[in-house]
């Protein structure tokens, strides 16, 4: 059961592969991604997730990390990212809409991430959306899959 979520953080930044900035809220345009971001606009991937529970298992390793430090946009927690496949829908908040185009990624180099802890969760942990349905998210807007 994949379950359902919340949004425990909304992260933006100016660069690609840097931590990123914690925001309250957002706006996400379809087939654009999240308003202010580096990665909008990107054909396939337009907004990355990660759970709050990765990043907990990184802390548990003895890495001083928080939501947004791994690049990702939304930081989800209470619904099971890792048991998603391609395709999938999840609805945020009252009216965005993503749907799942990756899992996972490949590194070829060394981000800046990896470059500073020693690791990166996301290419094992993150998941990757397009935008579907606009609109707003803020922090604790749920997080539910919209088909199984």
């Amino acid at each position: 059961m994949i379950g359902k979520g919340r949004i425990k953080a909304i992260s933006i930044s100016k660069e690609r592969g840097t931590r990123k900035t914690n925001v309250s809220a957002a706006e996400l345009r379809t087939d654009f991604g999240m308003v202010g971001d580096a990665h909008a606009g990107s054909p396939k991937r337009q907004v990355s997730l990660l759970a709050a529970e990765s990043i907990e298992k990184m802390i548990a390793a003895g890495v001083q990390v928080s939501p947004g430090d791994f690049a990702e946009n939304i930081t989800t927690e209470g619904i099971d990212l890792l048991k998603l496949s391609i395709g999938h829908k999840l609805k945020l908040g009252e009216h965005v809409e993503l749907q799942i185009v990756e899992l996972g990624k490949v590194c070829h180099n060394r981000c800046k991430i990896f470059e500073q802890i020693g690791d990166c969760v996301m290419p094992r942990e993150g998941v990757f959306a397009k935008v579907t349905k606009p609109g707003q998210i803020t922090i604790g807007d749920a997080v539910e899959l919209v088909n199984d």
